[in-house]
């Protein structure tokens, strides 16, 4: 008998040590009771740790959770080392990682004595350790057949190589690329080099974000991430959290090894931060929060919003706080934004393009086709910007600029056609059905 998706994450979250659920939230007493006792019963003792942290790209109260781990660390690790996944982000300045981590800027000490913290430097080759590279074959059969011929480098933060147990500290939400984010992801891509941050990401455009994102269970790019962390030695525990949406309190917090967190976390993700809707609008405006600081994360706002847009609807990112497309990835200016079918039907012109930013691309201008023989892209749904990006440089990369001093969400409100969404990025907006 085929084992269902339900039946796979129950399986997969036996042994994990859970409080909450998503009709609950949690107080800083049973937040801080279950991760000390729950980390009581795993081994730190004098082990060396790396403690690995999401970005501020994600929404979670780190100061509700990181003194509780503190405490339970402290008097059995012998070394602690926070480690911020980056993933290919931009770097924290030491004001934002103290501002997200909770302790005064430039003195993790007084909060953490003991702890010292890191960006994780992808840009820098001395950053990584090889763990050696996949064969082809083997990243065939987990990519469904979807890559041939292609075997993938496997490099990660030499931090966690040398460190005896890795801690992964972070939320669960419904992710693009990978169906549900959080456990494993937190190494690959979060600190992993580009072999697999590409690989990975192609084979969730081949799939597509609309019919990836949020899905759960073990899909061919978790199965990719998961077959990469087993190469790292050491112990691998998480602390899996689900927030609350648009607010700093939990749902729930979920201890054990990086696949037992996630999947208990999964599930409660999946039930708190997917809104389901009775029609499709033509008009969805995503409201951006400041978290998202260039287009490369703004388009959060549209990938958690694509399936309730309807077929030749639009979809406004309305973020006036934004001035960059993105700093860090300068090749998104010579592809811009096409859909999938763009760069599958030139694969010998992109080829060698770094397929990360191929299938950014892809994710933030969503399904269609594109013809090869006339160089007509149809595409499902119009994707406009309101930021500070000049309208020359937005129509440059494929995108439709609207001034965002024109955007009025309250009048935009009254239109029973329109969908405004504030908090935008982290909460998926699926239809009844899909």
């Amino acid at each position: 008998m085929t084992e269902t998706t339900v039946e796979l994450m129950a399986r997969l979250a036996e042994g994990s040590m859970t409080i909450g659920d998503a009709e609950v939230t949690l107080s800083q007493e049973q937040i801080r009771d279950h991760i000390v006792e729950s980390l009581a019963t795993l081994d730190f003792d004098g082990k060396s740790v790396a403690l690995v942290v999401p970005d501020a790209t994600r929404s979670v109260p780190m100061g509700k959770l990181l003194p509780s781990v503190h405490e339970a660390l402290t008097g059995r690790a012998r070394e602690v080392k926070v480690l911020i996944a980056l993933g290919t982000h931009q770097a924290m300045s030491e004001q934002a990682i103290g501002k997200f981590l909770g302790f005064e800027p430039g003195n993790i000490e007084g909060t953490y004595p003991g702890w010292t913290v890191h960006n994780h430097e992808w840009w820098e080759d001395g950053t990584f350790a090889d763990l050696g590279t996949m064969p082809a074959e083997q990243v065939s059969e987990y990519s469904g057949g979807r890559l041939q011929d292609v075997p993938m480098r496997v490099l990660i933060n030499k931090m966690v190589v040398e460190a005896d147990v890795s801690l992964v500290v972070g939320p669960v939400l419904p992710h693009e690329v990978v169906g549900m984010s959080g456990g494993n992801k937190y190494f690959f891509p979060g600190l992993s080099g580009h072999d697999v941050i590409d690989l990975s990401h192609w084979v969730g455009a081949l799939i597509s974000s609309f019919e990836m994102i949020g899905t759960r269970g073990i899909t061919p790019v978790r199965a990719l991430v998961n077959a990469a962390t087993e190469r790292i030695p050491g112990e691998k525990y998480c602390v899996a959290v689900v927030t609350e949406a648009g607010t700093n309190e939990l749902h729930s917090v979920s201890v054990g090894t990086t696949v037992q967190a996630w999947a208990a976390a999964s599930d409660i993700a999946a039930a708190s931060h997917i809104t389901y809707l009775d029609r499709p609008y033509k008009k969805v405006v995503s409201l951006i929060p400041e978290m998202y600081e260039d287009v490369w994360t703004v388009a959060k706002g549209f990938y958690k919003l694509e399936p309730v847009v309807e077929d030749g609807g639009e979809l406004i990112l309305y973020a006036p706080h934004i001035t960059t497309i993105s700093e860090m990835h300068p090749g998104l200016a010579k592809i811009g934004y096409h859909n999938r079918d763009y760069f599958v039907k030139q694969w010998d012109k992109f080829k060698d393009h770094p397929w990360g930013e191929l299938a950014h691309s892809t994710h933030l201008r969503g399904l269609r086709t594109f013809d090869p023989e006339t160089g007509e892209e149809k595409n499902r749904v119009t994707v406009t910007l309101a930021s500070q990006v000049p309208q020359d440089v937005v129509e440059s990369y494929n995108l439709k600029y609207m001034d965002p001093a024109d955007v009025d969400v309250d009048e935009l409100a009254k239109d029973p056609d329109v969908l405004i969404v504030p908090n935008a990025g982290e909460v998926l907006h699926r239809l009844k059905g899909q």
